[in-house]
């Protein structure tokens, strides 16, 4: 990856510069740190991250939202938010690259690599961004994709157990994600989070169920989300009330939009919090994220594929009966996949099993490794095929029931083996009953 600045070339891919050395500066990473010698012997400039955040002559104020749950609702809350209070804004994460409702690039990594990320900062600063909103993975953080950058403002939604297959025990992710909030910059934590470890210095917070900066004194989750909040800026002794209305639903939901006002609050004291909380009105959600595909039966497609993700959305629909279609991902934390089938065979009528995105793995080993979790197999279907189980699931869905499919969102591919194959869960219902 290059990237130009006032027409000084930067890389971090050393087999380019190698080959024109004195065309480059060559940006040293932890990704490319075994390379870094054979540059050097070259001589090459070699910089490191915070060398090269001092080539910019300015900084959008970055917004970072880190947690197993909620980041990309979070910062896509946050992302129109600001917009609807008319600040110039940029989005980074799962769904793609965005400036100002405009799509600039598409999906790609939860959290690019470093040079990408700076490259992306530098795209907003052309288009005057005053914010430049972003996920950042666990992943990013244990390899140093966000070095250099200086965080207006640092988010945390939870912390549950996910991606173990890269940090090996849940113990090192919640390290991981914990060191992201060790310093004294300004931070948000979401007070509900038991696991959450942080430097207290610069901290607010949000809660439901403990006293917080920002918490809700009455809500309602049926069939939307409302409420009246409360503002409390302890240290300067200033109390705010608001009140806020979403079509978003789930008490998980609340969470992220608790988590969104305060995040605009912080970053502009001088904002009434009624005034922020009146511009969620132009959030309608992000798509794969409990969106509804069909109306009359309910169908939702969402993204949920940890237990805690889809407890969370069981929880919605409490005292309803609800069907599930889901899978695990194959080459991924093998761990979490009875702990899914535990929670669907608790909160669900009926279970249909089947593939997402197997990869190397065999479709019926994933599933197998599922209804281990399961304890009432009476109430499981098993069909491999993502396509002939969502169809199966729909013909047999009647209309006071409701139909989960999770675990994919608004992806739109299945990887069997090494290769990407078209797929959206969206399309297959839509298709189903348009024939």
């Amino acid at each position: 990856m290059r990237i130009e600045i006032d027409n000084i070339i930067f890389s971090d891919d050393s087999r380019e510069v190698l080959e024109n050395p004195n065309s480059f500066i060559f940006v040293a990473t932890k990704l490319n740190e075994r390379f870094v010698d054979e540059v050097e012997k070259s001589g090459v400039k070699i910089i490191t991250p915070l060398e090269l955040k001092s080539y910019f002559k300015k900084m959008p104020k970055i917004i970072g939202i880190t947690g197993t749950n909620g980041k990309t609702t979070t910062a896509c809350c946050i992302y129109s938010i600001l917009l609807s209070l008319g600040f110039k804004s940029a989005l980074l994460g799962t769904r793609g690259f965005f400036i100002n409702d405009k799509q600039i690039l598409p999906k790609g990594l939860t959290t690019p690599t470093l040079l990408e990320l700076y490259n992306d900062i530098k795209i907003a600063l052309d288009y005057d961004c005053d914010y430049f909103v972003m996920e950042v993975s666990s992943h990013a953080i244990a390899q140093n994709r966000i070095e250099g950058l200086d965080f207006a403002l640092k988010i945390l939604t939870n912390i549950t157990a996910d991606h173990l297959d890269f940090h090996k025990n849940i113990e090192e992710y919640e390290r991981v994600k914990n060191s992201f909030f060790s310093d004294e910059s300004v931070k948000l934590i979401n007070k509900d989070s038991t696991n959450a470890r942080f430097n207290v210095i610069n901290t607010w917070t949000y809660g439901i169920e403990n006293s917080a900066n920002l918490t809700p004194s009455a809500y309602s989750l049926k069939d939307s989300i409302s409420g009246h909040i409360i503002w409390n800026d302890f240290k300067n002794k200033i109390r705010e009330e608001g009140i806020f209305s979403s079509t978003l639903v789930g008490k998980y939901n609340l969470y992220n939009i608790l988590a969104s006002i305060a995040a605009v609050k912080i970053l502009n004291p001088n904002i009434e919090i009624q005034s922020i909380a009146a511009a969620l009105d132009d959030f309608g959600g992000v798509e794969g994220r409990m969106q509804v595909v069909w109306s009359n039966p309910l169908v939702i497609v969402d993204f949920a594929h940890t237990a805690d993700s889809m407890k969370n959305i069981f929880e919605a629909f409490l005292g309803q009966k609800t069907k599930v279609l889901f899978g695990a991902g194959g080459d991924r934390d093998k761990t979490k996949r009875p702990k899914m089938g535990e929670i669907a065979n608790i909160f669900t009528n009926k279970i249909y099993l089947t593939s997402d995105n197997p990869r190397s793995e065999k479709k019926e080993q994933i599933i197998d490794d599922i209804l281990v979790g399961i304890k009432n197999k009476d109430k499981v279907v098993v069909e491999a095929d993502r396509a002939k189980a969502i169809a199966l699931a729909l013909s047999e869905l009647k209309n006071d029931e409701i139909l989960l499919i999770l675990g994919k969102g608004d992806e739109t591919y299945q990887i069997i083996g090494e290769e990407k194959i078209p797929f959206s869960d969206k399309i297959e219902v839509e298709n189903f009953y348009k024939s």
